[in-house]
Protein backbone atom coordinates (compact mmCIF):
# COMPACT_ATOMS: atom_id res chain seq x y z
CA UNK A 1 0.00 0.00 0.00
CA UNK A 2 2.92 2.07 0.88
CA UNK A 3 4.23 1.97 -2.98
CA UNK A 4 1.14 2.44 -4.32
CA UNK A 5 0.34 5.81 -2.25
CA UNK A 6 3.96 7.22 -3.44
CA UNK A 7 3.58 6.13 -6.81
CA UNK A 8 0.40 8.30 -6.79
CA UNK A 9 1.70 11.13 -5.33
CA UNK A 10 4.91 11.12 -7.86
CA UNK A 11 2.46 10.89 -10.37
CA UNK A 12 0.23 13.83 -8.75
CA UNK A 13 3.25 15.86 -8.52
CA UNK A 14 4.27 15.26 -12.56
CA UNK A 15 0.72 16.60 -13.35
CA UNK A 16 1.14 19.51 -11.11
CA UNK A 17 4.76 20.53 -11.74
CA UNK A 18 5.34 23.57 -13.14
CA UNK A 19 6.79 24.33 -16.14
CA UNK A 20 7.27 28.12 -18.08
CA UNK A 21 6.43 28.17 -22.00
CA UNK A 22 9.21 30.92 -23.22
CA UNK A 23 9.63 32.69 -26.03
CA UNK A 24 12.68 34.68 -26.30
CA UNK A 25 14.50 36.64 -29.63
CA UNK A 26 17.04 34.45 -31.00
CA UNK A 27 19.41 37.36 -31.38
CA UNK A 28 19.04 39.31 -28.47
CA UNK A 29 17.97 36.48 -26.33
CA UNK A 30 15.11 39.23 -25.05
CA UNK A 31 12.33 37.63 -23.26
CA UNK A 32 9.07 38.17 -25.68
CA UNK A 33 6.97 36.04 -23.96
CA UNK A 34 5.99 33.65 -21.38
CA UNK A 35 3.11 31.05 -19.83
CA UNK A 36 3.62 29.06 -16.71
CA UNK A 37 1.95 25.86 -16.79
CA UNK A 38 1.41 21.75 -15.90
CA UNK A 39 0.99 18.72 -17.42
CA UNK A 40 -2.52 18.96 -15.68
CA UNK A 41 -3.45 22.37 -17.74
CA UNK A 42 -2.87 20.91 -21.00
CA UNK A 43 -4.31 17.80 -21.19
CA UNK A 44 -7.57 19.79 -19.57
CA UNK A 45 -7.28 22.42 -22.49
CA UNK A 46 -6.59 20.14 -25.25
CA UNK A 47 -9.53 18.23 -24.30
CA UNK A 48 -11.41 20.79 -24.19
CA UNK A 49 -10.61 22.23 -27.49
CA UNK A 50 -11.29 18.79 -28.64
CA UNK A 51 -15.19 19.10 -27.24
CA UNK A 52 -15.74 22.06 -28.61
CA UNK A 53 -14.17 20.69 -31.78
CA UNK A 54 -16.92 18.29 -32.16
CA UNK A 55 -19.48 19.99 -30.74
CA UNK A 56 -19.19 23.01 -33.79
CA UNK A 57 -18.63 20.50 -36.20
CA UNK A 58 -21.98 18.60 -35.21
CA UNK A 59 -23.69 22.34 -35.48
CA UNK A 60 -22.45 23.16 -38.71
CA UNK A 61 -23.68 20.02 -40.61
CA UNK A 62 -27.07 19.54 -38.29
CA UNK A 63 -28.53 23.35 -38.69
CA UNK A 64 -26.31 25.30 -41.28
CA UNK A 65 -25.85 25.02 -45.19
CA UNK A 66 -22.25 24.40 -45.16
CA UNK A 67 -22.85 20.67 -44.64
CA UNK A 68 -24.06 20.83 -48.75
CA UNK A 69 -20.29 21.43 -49.29
CA UNK A 70 -19.28 18.67 -47.39
CA UNK A 71 -18.54 15.02 -48.77
CA UNK A 72 -21.77 12.37 -48.33
CA UNK A 73 -24.14 15.23 -47.76
CA UNK A 74 -26.84 16.49 -49.89
CA UNK A 75 -28.93 19.59 -50.08
CA UNK A 76 -32.73 19.22 -48.42
CA UNK A 77 -33.59 21.38 -51.02
CA UNK A 78 -32.27 19.02 -53.92
CA UNK A 79 -33.83 16.02 -52.44
CA UNK A 80 -37.30 17.61 -52.42
CA UNK A 81 -36.98 18.77 -55.77
CA UNK A 82 -35.86 14.84 -56.89
CA UNK A 83 -38.56 13.63 -55.05
CA UNK A 84 -41.23 16.41 -57.31
CA UNK A 85 -39.53 15.09 -60.59
CA UNK A 86 -40.15 11.49 -59.55
CA UNK A 87 -43.67 12.20 -58.98
CA UNK A 88 -43.89 14.28 -62.25
CA UNK A 89 -41.91 11.43 -64.06
CA UNK A 90 -44.30 8.82 -62.64
CA UNK A 91 -47.33 10.87 -63.88
CA UNK A 92 -46.20 11.90 -67.31
CA UNK A 93 -45.48 7.80 -68.15
CA UNK A 94 -48.98 7.22 -66.80
CA UNK A 95 -50.36 10.19 -69.33
CA UNK A 96 -48.07 9.06 -72.26
CA UNK A 97 -49.16 5.24 -71.85
CA UNK A 98 -52.91 6.41 -72.09
CA UNK A 99 -51.99 8.36 -74.76
CA UNK A 100 -50.57 5.32 -77.10
CA UNK A 101 -53.30 3.55 -76.16
CA UNK A 102 -55.87 6.16 -77.22
CA UNK A 103 -53.81 5.98 -80.58
CA UNK A 104 -53.30 2.40 -81.02
CA UNK A 105 -57.56 1.78 -80.48
CA UNK A 106 -57.98 4.63 -83.35
CA UNK A 107 -55.34 3.15 -85.81
CA UNK A 108 -57.41 -0.03 -85.10
CA UNK A 109 -60.57 1.35 -85.79
CA UNK A 110 -59.71 3.03 -88.82
CA UNK A 111 -57.90 0.74 -90.21
CA UNK A 112 -60.83 -1.68 -90.48
CA UNK A 113 -60.24 -4.58 -87.92
CA UNK A 114 -62.90 -6.47 -86.49
CA UNK A 115 -61.01 -8.14 -83.88
CA UNK A 116 -62.18 -8.33 -80.32
CA UNK A 117 -60.85 -5.00 -78.27
CA UNK A 118 -59.61 -5.81 -75.22
CA UNK A 119 -60.01 -2.84 -72.73
CA UNK A 120 -58.63 -2.59 -69.29
CA UNK A 121 -59.34 0.01 -66.94
CA UNK A 122 -59.11 -0.02 -63.09
CA UNK A 123 -58.16 -3.40 -63.03
CA UNK A 124 -61.07 -5.07 -64.94
CA UNK A 125 -60.91 -6.38 -68.55
CA UNK A 126 -63.91 -6.82 -70.45
CA UNK A 127 -64.21 -8.17 -74.08
CA UNK A 128 -66.30 -6.51 -77.18
CA UNK A 129 -66.58 -8.29 -80.11
CA UNK A 130 -68.39 -6.67 -82.89
CA UNK A 131 -68.93 -7.44 -86.56
CA UNK A 132 -70.77 -6.26 -89.42
CA UNK A 133 -72.59 -9.27 -90.07
CA UNK A 134 -73.58 -9.08 -86.41
CA UNK A 135 -75.60 -6.15 -87.18
CA UNK A 136 -78.66 -5.21 -89.01
CA UNK A 137 -78.58 -2.72 -91.33
CA UNK A 138 -82.35 -2.94 -92.73
CA UNK A 139 -84.67 -0.40 -90.95
CA UNK A 140 -87.79 -1.70 -89.79
CA UNK A 141 -91.22 -0.45 -91.81
CA UNK A 142 -91.54 2.34 -88.91
CA UNK A 143 -88.07 3.32 -89.21
CA UNK A 144 -87.92 3.54 -92.68
CA UNK A 145 -90.94 6.46 -92.65
CA UNK A 146 -89.29 7.94 -90.10
CA UNK A 147 -86.10 8.31 -92.02
CA UNK A 148 -88.12 9.36 -95.15
CA UNK A 149 -89.33 12.38 -92.78
CA UNK A 150 -86.20 13.35 -91.48
CA UNK A 151 -84.76 13.38 -94.81
CA UNK A 152 -87.39 15.76 -96.41
CA UNK A 153 -86.91 17.96 -93.62
CA UNK A 154 -82.94 18.31 -93.40
CA UNK A 155 -82.89 18.04 -97.42
CA UNK A 156 -80.60 20.67 -97.57
CA UNK A 157 -79.51 21.72 -94.24
CA UNK A 158 -76.79 18.88 -93.19
CA UNK A 159 -74.19 20.44 -93.34
CA UNK A 160 -75.36 23.72 -91.97
CA UNK A 161 -76.67 21.57 -88.87
CA UNK A 162 -73.59 19.97 -88.54
CA UNK A 163 -71.16 22.70 -88.51
CA UNK A 164 -73.84 24.81 -86.21
CA UNK A 165 -73.27 21.75 -83.93
CA UNK A 166 -69.72 21.57 -83.96
CA UNK A 167 -68.30 24.96 -85.03
CA UNK A 168 -66.25 23.42 -87.21
CA UNK A 169 -65.91 24.57 -90.80
CA UNK A 170 -64.95 21.75 -93.16
CA UNK A 171 -62.48 21.91 -95.99
CA UNK A 172 -62.84 19.71 -99.51
CA UNK A 173 -59.04 18.21 -99.11
CA UNK A 174 -59.18 16.66 -102.70
CA UNK A 175 -61.83 17.78 -105.88
CA UNK A 176 -62.19 14.87 -108.47
CA UNK A 177 -64.33 11.84 -109.38
CA UNK A 178 -65.44 9.67 -106.77
CA UNK A 179 -64.04 5.86 -107.59
CA UNK A 180 -65.77 4.29 -104.91
CA UNK A 181 -67.97 5.92 -102.39
CA UNK A 182 -68.63 5.26 -98.55
CA UNK A 183 -70.10 1.60 -97.94
CA UNK A 184 -70.81 1.09 -94.19
CA UNK A 185 -71.78 -2.93 -94.86
CA UNK A 186 -69.01 -3.43 -96.97
CA UNK A 187 -66.86 -1.52 -94.40
CA UNK A 188 -65.63 1.02 -96.78
CA UNK A 189 -65.69 3.83 -94.33
CA UNK A 190 -64.29 6.29 -96.81
CA UNK A 191 -64.42 7.90 -100.29
CA UNK A 192 -61.98 7.60 -102.63
CA UNK A 193 -61.19 10.63 -104.92
CA UNK A 194 -59.35 9.83 -108.00
CA UNK A 195 -56.17 12.38 -108.81
CA UNK A 196 -53.26 12.85 -110.16
CA UNK A 197 -50.00 11.95 -109.08
CA UNK A 198 -48.48 14.39 -106.19
CA UNK A 199 -51.63 16.59 -106.14
CA UNK A 200 -51.74 18.49 -103.25
CA UNK A 201 -54.20 17.54 -100.17
CA UNK A 202 -55.81 19.77 -97.80
CA UNK A 203 -56.64 19.44 -93.96
CA UNK A 204 -60.34 19.31 -93.78
CA UNK A 205 -60.13 21.30 -90.29
CA UNK A 206 -57.95 23.22 -88.16
CA UNK A 207 -56.57 20.20 -85.95
CA UNK A 208 -53.45 18.33 -84.65
CA UNK A 209 -51.70 15.70 -86.59
CA UNK A 210 -51.85 12.71 -84.22
CA UNK A 211 -50.21 10.07 -86.79
CA UNK A 212 -48.10 10.81 -89.95
CA UNK A 213 -46.86 7.25 -91.04
CA UNK A 214 -45.91 4.94 -93.54
CA UNK A 215 -47.96 1.69 -93.35
CA UNK A 216 -47.57 -1.29 -95.58
CA UNK A 217 -51.34 -1.66 -96.89
CA UNK A 218 -52.01 2.17 -97.55
CA UNK A 219 -48.97 3.57 -97.54
CA UNK A 220 -48.47 7.02 -96.15
CA UNK A 221 -51.16 7.64 -93.60
CA UNK A 222 -52.11 11.08 -91.97
CA UNK A 223 -54.28 10.94 -89.61
CA UNK A 224 -55.73 14.80 -87.64
CA UNK A 225 -57.94 15.18 -84.68
CA UNK A 226 -59.81 18.06 -84.98
CA UNK A 227 -62.36 19.70 -82.27
CA UNK A 228 -65.32 18.27 -80.56
CA UNK A 229 -64.10 14.76 -81.45
CA UNK A 230 -63.65 15.13 -84.94
CA UNK A 231 -61.03 13.17 -86.78
CA UNK A 232 -60.27 13.11 -90.31
CA UNK A 233 -57.90 10.21 -92.22
CA UNK A 234 -55.68 10.84 -95.38
CA UNK A 235 -54.49 7.71 -97.11
CA UNK A 236 -52.58 5.82 -99.90
CA UNK A 237 -49.97 9.41 -100.22
CA UNK A 238 -47.09 10.02 -101.87
CA UNK A 239 -45.76 11.87 -99.66
CA UNK A 240 -46.83 14.02 -96.57
CA UNK A 241 -45.73 17.23 -95.79
CA UNK A 242 -46.63 17.36 -91.98
CA UNK A 243 -45.23 15.30 -88.61
CA UNK A 244 -47.11 13.85 -85.73
CA UNK A 245 -47.85 17.02 -83.35
CA UNK A 246 -48.00 19.49 -85.52
CA UNK A 247 -50.96 22.43 -86.02
CA UNK A 248 -52.86 22.30 -89.28
CA UNK A 249 -55.01 24.63 -90.81
CA UNK A 250 -58.68 24.17 -92.73
CA UNK A 251 -57.03 23.91 -96.41
CA UNK A 252 -53.39 23.83 -95.60
CA UNK A 253 -51.15 21.12 -97.41
CA UNK A 254 -51.03 18.15 -95.52
CA UNK A 255 -49.93 15.68 -97.94
CA UNK A 256 -49.43 15.23 -101.57
CA UNK A 257 -51.65 12.41 -103.30
CA UNK A 258 -50.58 9.13 -104.78
CA UNK A 259 -50.89 5.30 -105.33
CA UNK A 260 -48.36 3.94 -102.15
CA UNK A 261 -49.89 0.28 -100.09
CA UNK A 262 -50.59 -2.62 -101.06
CA UNK A 263 -54.22 -1.67 -101.03
CA UNK A 264 -54.06 1.09 -103.39
CA UNK A 265 -55.38 0.62 -107.50
CA UNK A 266 -54.24 3.30 -108.47
CA UNK A 267 -53.62 7.12 -107.77
CA UNK A 268 -56.48 8.07 -105.78
CA UNK A 269 -56.78 9.78 -101.94
CA UNK A 270 -58.76 7.54 -99.38
CA UNK A 271 -60.34 10.25 -97.24
CA UNK A 272 -62.29 9.16 -93.86
CA UNK A 273 -64.03 11.08 -91.36
CA UNK A 274 -65.16 9.84 -87.52
CA UNK A 275 -66.60 11.87 -85.20
CA UNK A 276 -66.27 10.30 -81.49
CA UNK A 277 -65.27 6.66 -82.43
CA UNK A 278 -68.18 6.19 -85.54
CA UNK A 279 -67.88 7.22 -88.95
CA UNK A 280 -69.44 9.69 -90.93
CA UNK A 281 -70.46 9.24 -94.60
CA UNK A 282 -68.43 12.21 -96.02
CA UNK A 283 -70.37 13.23 -99.10
CA UNK A 284 -72.88 14.09 -96.19
CA UNK A 285 -70.58 17.43 -95.32
CA UNK A 286 -68.56 18.35 -98.32
CA UNK A 287 -68.69 17.96 -102.19
CA UNK A 288 -65.61 16.28 -103.99
CA UNK A 289 -66.76 16.76 -107.31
Amino acid sequence: MGKKQKNKRKFAKKLLHKYRLVLLNEDTFEERFSYRLTRLNVFVTVGISAIVLIVLTTFIIAFTPLREYIPGYSSQKLKHTATQLVYKTDSLQQVIHKQNQYFTSIKRVLSGEVSPLDFKEDGLETSISVTSDSVNFQPSFTDSILRKEVEQEDKYNVLDKAVAKTDVKLFTPLRGQISEGYNAQEKHYAVDIIAKENSPVKSTADGTVIFAEWTADTGYVMIIEHSYGLISVYKHNSSLTKEQGELVKAGEVVAMSGSTGGFSTGPHLHFELWSDGYPLNPTDFLEFE
